[in-house]
């Protein structure tokens, strides 16, 4: 059985694989989100990741599709103790940036599509120059405080605000900010490797990296020639261009048949390994693509196969 992580200093305890939303409402209808979700939970995992603006930019969608299929999912399930909920703010086309007020309104929006009382993990989706730490961080506080959420997380921030945010909710005995979600994958490394990184391996703070499959170019269906049927496509072909994306792909196809793995495990695998990275994020659209991703919690990479994943990639 695949052990659990715990999620920096808030005590939460995951699955090594958390599982993304953004194609629930999208790419997947209901009825196979739901599918998806159940595989998941059959497979031992425990941590889903949304956010209240997936899938906004879907046409005929207004925002909230993904937290009311969970929702629905969590009620006809009956499972809400088992799963571990993580939502964002500040993305929401009507609860735009991160005042105190779209943060209390996004919030109790988010409760309800979800059907719960409560949010596992809170991130903050983008970050807001415009309002001080100071107003993020009391805000987010009160929300801790009002159990409506367990423990908090930032994403796309900078190293300078997250000190910030950190050093504030510290001196003054606020709530802080546990989990960090980075753009993070075998080809995107230099976003978070560095300041952000530093910052939060400084802080206890988790890394939970997105896109942790490169748009699905990591998992190794994008080839010379080969079309794809994808919403994601253009993004995920456009990294078989770059002389680095080849490089992966290489080493993972050797690293993947040594394990007899498929190349989507061994991708995840390497960000498992990596310091602070406690579950990478990945969406599935079917409950088929389920089985490589769940795979990535029990594979274990030797050194030297971590090394030649991380010389590739570098």
């Amino acid at each position: 059985m695949t052990s659990l992580r715990t999620l920096g200093s808030s005590g939460l305890e995951v699955f090594p694989l958390c599982l993304g939303g953004n194609v629930f409402g999208w790419t997947a209808d209901e009825k196979e989100s739901f599918a998806v979700l159940d595989a998941y939970t059959a497979g031992g995992g425990n941590f889903v990741d949304t956010a209240d603006t997936y899938s906004s930019w879907a046409p005929g969608n207004e925002g909230g599709e993904s937290e009311t299929v969970i929702g629905n999912w969590l009620a006809s399930r009956g499972n809400r103790s088992g799963v571990l909920i993580a939502t964002k703010v500040g993305g929401h086309p009507r609860y735009k940036g991160l005042s105190p007020a779209n943060i209390r309104a996004a919030v109790d929006a988010s409760l309800r599509r979800l059907r719960t009382d409560h949010i596992d993990l809170y991130y903050t989706h983008f970050d807001d120059p415009e309002v001080p730490v100071e107003d993020i961080v009391t805000t987010l506080d009160e929300l801790v405080r009002a159990g409506k959420v367990r423990a908090l997380g930032a994403s796309n921030i900078s190293p300078e605000r997250l000190r910030e945010s950190l050093d504030f909710a510290d001196r003054e005995g606020l709530a802080r900010y546990v989990a960090l979600q980075p753009k993070y994958n075998l080809v995107e490394r230099d976003g978070y490797e560095g300041a952000l990184h530093d910052a939060a391996s400084r802080a206890g703070l988790a890394a939970v990296p997105y896109y942790g499959l490169a748009s699905g170019f990591l998992t190794g269906k994008y080839r010379p020639g080969t079309e794809v049927d994808s919403a994601r496509a253009g993004s995920a072909a456009a990294y078989l261009e770059t002389e680095r994306g080849r490089r992966v792909l290489a080493a993972l196809d050797e690293v993947a048949e040594a394990h007899g793995a498929a190349v989507a495990s061994v991708a995840l695998a390497w960000l498992l390994s990596r310091p602070t990275v406690a579950a990478p994020i990945a969406s599935a659209r079917t409950a088929g693509q389920l089985p490589a991703l769940l795979a990535a919690a029990a594979l274990e990479l030797t050194d030297e196969e971590r090394a030649k994943l991380t010389r590739a990639s570098a």
